[in-house]
């Protein structure tokens, strides 16, 4: 059986179809981190009022609303002529049901699957026409896919192979991206069968819930929001540890995504334990993990000088040295931001303390490269750093330790720049601190 390009074609399912991949992450990084450079500026960041007025009949469709007296209960008979019925109000009752009667005590799922409905709830999925019908099959399909009764009491791996067999979570999964409504999400109740998928067994299972979670928490604190609130940090947290890079690359991505979020979505994470986990993914064998990690990381030292304090103790100053000296580029532009973030919302002690271990020669070594948004963000943070020297009388002290490090010479070359912000900025510092 062919295996080539199997995690390329799972990743395909799930991905933004149409749009670049690299445009979205640059999109997101620059928002999100340009976001808490500016300290979080919570009227930027204010919570929307979340409706479910634009959804089609919501009352019709809300678990509050489904009573016994809207739902009477079907037979397993009626429920399998319902759904392989031609009529679309024969379909939807008929899902229904078969939602209904997954939520038992011990519910009939091995009769649901024999009778061959699984692939017809799927099909119900791509409906976007029919949106109630496509609600109930989605609901249906999360209360089997979660794994109950039959699931636990049977051979785990044959329902497992029924559920990939049947596409069942691909297709639950493919449904969500970053440009999913959150309120939509919510309202589907998608997150509760997310959180159980997340404690599977099966590898390919929880890649494809990791990544779904990924996209449920790309985007706003709303966004974030809704998935913390579950509890699901600390298992995201655990995953990234994960052996398998299909399962540990989404799980990190989350993870990345919820401390570009709020002060206390951020803490969450922290208190979950991503620190003690993030020095060795940034010291990983593969550099897209290194990348991510670095993301992670500059997203935290965004934080307040108690987050930037807790990513110090726990011993992730040394390797973010490390990348900024030998990384690959797209970690070192990570890593870049991440010292730029720490001078800008650190104490004094800590933006010393960052100097101290060669953080300040690193990024000076990087005013070479050729991408000027990097140089930019150096000299942000090199300006960062001579106003912590300011507060302490050693001005002076730190202009001869730049120009030791060769940092005086290149950025007076960038006064030659063919960027306007770069030879701005490279001529500022020039004037300020390295005047006669």
């Amino acid at each position: 059986m062919p295996t080539k390009n199997v995690t390329d074609e799972r990743l395909s399912k799930f991905k933004n179809k149409g749009k670049d991949p690299a445009k979205l992450r640059e999109k997101r990084i620059t928002e999100c981190v340009e976001l808490r450079k500016a300290h979080k500026n919570e009227s930027f960041l204010k919570r929307r009022n979340l409706t479910l007025s634009s959804l089609p009949d919501e009352e019709g469709l809300s678990p509050d609303h489904l009573s016994a007296e809207t739902v009477t209960p079907a037979s397993m008979e009626e429920i399998i002529r319902d759904v392989n019925s031609e009529s679309r109000e024969a379909q939807t009752r008929g899902c229904q049901a078969a939602k209904l009667l997954s939520q038992e005590c011990n519910p009939p799922l091995k009769e649901i699957i024999d009778a061959g409905l699984l692939s017809r709830f799927v099909s119900f999925l791509s409906m976007d026409d029919e949106p109630a019908l496509q609600f109930e099959a989605a609901w249906a399909l999360t209360n089997i896919a979660s794994g109950t009764s039959w699931h636990t009491q049977q051979d785990g791996s044959a329902f497992r192979d029924v559920l990939i067999e049947c596409n069942v979570v691909p297709a639950l999964l493919a449904r969500i991206s970053p440009d999913t409504p959150i309120n939509v999400l919510s309202f589907l109740q998608v997150l509760p069968s997310l959180i159980q998928l997340l404690h599977h067994s099966d590898k390919d299972i929880l890649s494809d819930a990791c990544w779904a979670i990924s996209y449920l928490s790309d985007g706003d604190n709303d966004r974030i929001d809704v998935v913390v609130k579950t509890g699901i940090v600390p298992r995201l947290v655990q995953l990234m540890n994960h052996e398998d890079l299909s399962v540990m690359t989404p799980s990190l991505r989350s993870i990345g995504n919820i401390v570009s979020g709020s002060d206390v979505q951020t803490q969450m994470a922290i208190d979950a334990g991503v620190l003690n986990i993030l020095p060795q993914l940034m010291r990983h064998k593969k550099a897209s993990v290194q990348k991510e990690a670095a993301w992670a990381l500059s997203n935290i030292a965004a934080g307040p000088c108690n987050q930037i304090q807790q990513l110090i103790t726990c011993g992730l100053l040394p390797p973010l040295v490390e990348q900024l000296k030998n990384g690959d580029f797209k970690t070192q532009r990570e890593a870049v931001w991440a010292v730029t973030n720490l001078t800008s919302g650190g104490t004094v002690e800590q933006v010393v303390h960052l100097v101290q271990i060669g953080a300040l020669e690193a990024i000076i070594n990087l005013l070479q490269v050729k991408d000027a948004k990097v140089i930019l963000v150096i000299l942000d943070a090199i300006n960062n750093i001579f106003m912590a020297a300011e507060k302490l009388g050693e001005t002076e002290k730190l202009t001869l330790l730049v120009e030791e490090l060769g940092g005086l010479d290149r950025i007076e070359m960038l006064q030659n720049h063919d960027n306007e912000l770069v030879y701005q900025s490279a001529h500022n510092l020039i004037e300020k601190y390295f005047g006669d």
